[in-house]
């Protein structure tokens, strides 16, 4: 198959790339400088010139494509989160964004469309587990989300498939993790909420494994990640990758206080299954459980 990529050039669409090579299909990745055009083909990609608001682009790219993986995103790393609009990018992204990609998808005659979401769009649940039937709490902050998930099911309703994938938080060589990795090695505390609380997390590789096997998915909505893990758990882990004792440092509730809902997703306690995904895809993660390990890259870095 012939795969288009938005979000090419980031952490997930660098898995992408790979793991599609890797199970034997073509890609085509957007791309908007000529920087990231040459990260693209180094990674061995097509590139196309482009942006995720620019239909006529992005209909000549996807030209032949069988698929499209909606992957572009804008995070903000660390403390910039905290900064008045540092949400604007990102939302945007969603809310106007998945509409262009899924329109152009439909004009250029593509059959599937996989979205990149997020678990955190479901509500805390505690030591409950969560799967795609729990319900979302739609803030501010996850609306955007939501509404990337309803801009790809309006294209399944005009007859094509559309798959959405609602991943844990990414955790390994990404900017985020690096960022909380360096704080953890000075010994500055890294974790948010009650520890007791669970997290759902993905590793960066398994992204890109999750899009493989969304290219033959029935259409709907999916978690995928590794298995839940404790916060407590999570910030050690870090810790003991960074070469500190277990016992890592939580940020006072003030922070949480001032991220508002910014940093509320981040919070909720989400004991989330794979299950589904895995039982309809066979789709299974290379790294199931969180272990010192996933930080390797940082370690040698």
């Amino acid at each position: 198959m012939k795969i288009f990529l938005t979000g090419a050039s980031g952490v997930m669409g660098r898995s992408s790339i790979d793991a599609l090579h890797r199970a034997g299909h073509d890609v085509v990745g957007l791309a908007r400088t000529d920087e990231t055009a040459r990260q693209i083909a180094a990674a061995g990609a097509t590139a196309s010139f482009g942006d995720i608001f620019d239909r006529p682009a992005l209909i000549r790219g996807m030209q032949g494509c069988d698929a499209v993986a909606n992957l572009a995103t804008k995070v903000p790393v660390g403390s910039q989160a905290l900064r008045p609009g540092s949400l604007r990018k990102i939302d945007r992204i969603r809310l106007h964004g998945s509409r262009v990609v899924a329109e152009a998808a439909r004009r250029a005659g593509v059959g599937r469309i996989i979205q990149q979401s997020l678990s955190f769009v479901y509500a805390d649940h505690g030591d409950d587990w969560i799967d795609e039937h729990s319900p979302v709490d739609v803030t501010r902050a996850t609306e955007p989300v939501v509404v990337a998930e309803d801009n790809v099911k309006a294209f399944a309703a005009d007859g094509g498939t559309s798959v959405s994938l609602r991943f844990g938080l990414i955790t390994g060589d990404d900017p985020n993790t690096a960022w909380l990795f360096r704080r953890a090695s000075a010994g500055r505390s890294i974790g948010l909420g009650d520890e007791d609380s669970w997290m759902h997390v993905v590793h960066p590789d398994d992204v890109g494994t999750a899009v493989v096997h969304a290219l033959s998915a029935p259409g709907g909505v999916y978690n995928v990640g590794a298995e839940p893990v404790h916060r407590r758990d999570y910030v050690d882990t870090i810790a003991l990758a960074a070469g500190r004792k277990a016992g890592g440092h939580f940020l006072p509730g003030w922070i949480l206080r001032l991220g508002a809902e910014k940093l509320e997703i981040l919070v909720r306690s989400q004991r989330v299954s794979s299950q589904l995904f895995s039982d309809r895809t066979g789709w299974h993660p290379s790294h199931p459980k969180l272990t010192p390990d996933w930080f390797d890259d940082l370690v040698r870095a």
